[in-house]
């Protein structure tokens, strides 16, 4: 599938899109040449800390209010983050919780790319995009 055009006020929520993507890659790979396990599992709740917990508080707080609370994608996509966030904080075992993980995040990011975010996007005014923009910014420093 092609990549699909962003407008420029999406595009760094979007992008960390595909940081998650890449992080799922990179642990498959590492599960595939034999990695252990539990030593991914640090590197994993570290990823989550630093990249998914300030992603997700953005979208709630921000891009999934311009479709409201109840729209049942926008409820779809908070119980992913709900079941993502158990994964990264299970104590159960890592070869099963990372690749479940992988598997969960790979299809929460696909799933918001292709059709929650173009809808957000299809939507928003102009005025929530800069508030989308502004808002990242404060929570990622960038």
């Amino acid at each position: 599938m092609p990549p699909l055009e962003r407008h420029a006020l999406l595009r760094s929520v979007s992008h960390e899109h595909h940081e998650a993507l890449v992080f799922c890659w990179r642990l498959r790979k590492a599960l595939e040449h034999g990695a252990d396990p539990t030593e991914q599992m640090g590197p994993a709740v570290d990823f989550y800390h630093r990249r998914l917990l300030p992603h997700f508080a953005i979208e709630e707080e921000v891009v999934f209010p311009v479709l409201g609370a109840l729209d049942p994608q926008v409820k779809r996509a908070i119980a992913e983050h709900r079941r993502l966030t158990r994964l990264f904080l299970s104590k159960g075992d890592p070869l099963s919780t990372l690749s479940r993980i992988e598997d969960e995040l790979q299809a929460h990011v696909r799933f918001e790319e292709r059709l929650l975010f173009p809808r957000i996007q299809a939507v928003a005014t102009e005025q929530q995009l800069e508030r989308i923009d502004r808002m990242h910014g404060l929570l990622t420093g960038v």
